[in-house]
């Protein structure tokens, strides 16, 4: 099994002008973003439109990422859905088409219990042999996943390995280090916190900016790892311009607009999210232009 750690990139999903699916756009990506030294890819989550994806799709974007990957990085697809029936059926997918490990979001727009959301995720990982992370982001799904629900998962699952934290809430990081099992993976998934998240104790980040910054995403990660620390607080400073720049326009077209700036075909979101325009769009060109991107 790869190790599961380091820079994960949640991949954009690239689409024509059509809304059609651009599968050599997604190899060109692929390529760029191994180039650059990511740890691993995490095709089908939120930064890819999981929500506008037909299952065929996203089947389709898993292969797609596992081919043009070629073992290079781990592959984690998202598989998470809003019933534990379709999410076993992504995930068993997914392992089949040789994927590392999954990440399974919470339930949304239903509100499970605690109880529900154990069943829900010991069903899941009983249902594949691979390793299985669950990624907390109650911002987006209304559903927070406490430490002590995942401490009992991971306690009650030997493959259920680790958690993607996207609440932005140190405390909270720090419970699912503390609580978990010893060799829990705890990844920060907040781009502004991903030094803070390396201090707590976290394994790596999953970051939507690595896809515009793949090198200094990286830097921030191998920075730190090496003892470097004011060079990894420097690295996650010079970040911050680009994940502040998610709120000049509806998520998550800020990604996409940036990469097409730099000539990268990620396309266009799939309505009714729409490219940025006047002074937003004039604000981000400016903002890749400070960090050499364009």
């Amino acid at each position: 099994m790869k190790e599961i750690r380091g820079i994960v990139v949640p991949v954009v999903t690239p689409f024509y002008r059509d809304e059609s699916l651009n599968e050599a756009g997604l190899r060109t990506i692929v390529d760029y973003l191994v180039a650059n030294g990511v740890h691993g890819l995490f095709p089908c989550g939120s930064q890819s439109e999981f929500w506008a994806l037909t299952m065929d799709e996203k089947k389709r974007v898993m292969d797609i990422v596992l081919e043009q990957n070629a073992g290079r990085a781990f592959v984690m697809p998202s598989t998470g859905a809003i019933t534990t029936r379709e999410s076993i059926e992504l995930s068993r997918y997914a392992e089949r088409a040789g994927a590392d490990a999954i990440s399974v979001i919470t339930p949304f727009f239903i509100r499970p219990s605690n109880a529900e959301l154990v069943e829900h995720y010991l069903r899941i990982a009983e249902s594949v042999s691979i390793p299985v992370l669950a990624y907390n982001n109650p911002d987006r799904t209304s559903v927070h996943l406490p430490p002590s629900v995942v401490a009992e998962i991971a306690r009650r699952a030997p493959n259920f390995i680790g958690i993607k934290d996207s609440s932005g809430d140190l405390t909270n990081t720090m419970g699912y280090i503390s609580a978990c099992p010893a060799g829990f993976r705890t990844f920060m998934g907040r781009d502004t916190l991903i030094y803070a998240g390396l201090a707590y104790g976290c394994v790596g980040a999953v970051a939507a900016t690595a896809n515009v910054a793949p090198d200094l995403v990286v830097g921030i990660y191998e920075a730190f790892m090496a003892g470097d620390y004011a060079l990894a607080l420097e690295r996650q400073r010079q970040l911050e311009p680009l994940r502040r720049a998610f709120t000049l326009g509806s998520f998550p077209v800020v990604v996409k607009d940036a990469m097409e700036l730099m000539g990268l075909p990620a396309g266009p979101c799939r309505a009714p999210i729409q490219s940025l325009q006047g002074k937003a769009r004039e604000e981000l060109i400016a903002i890749l232009k400070g960090m050499g991107k364009l």
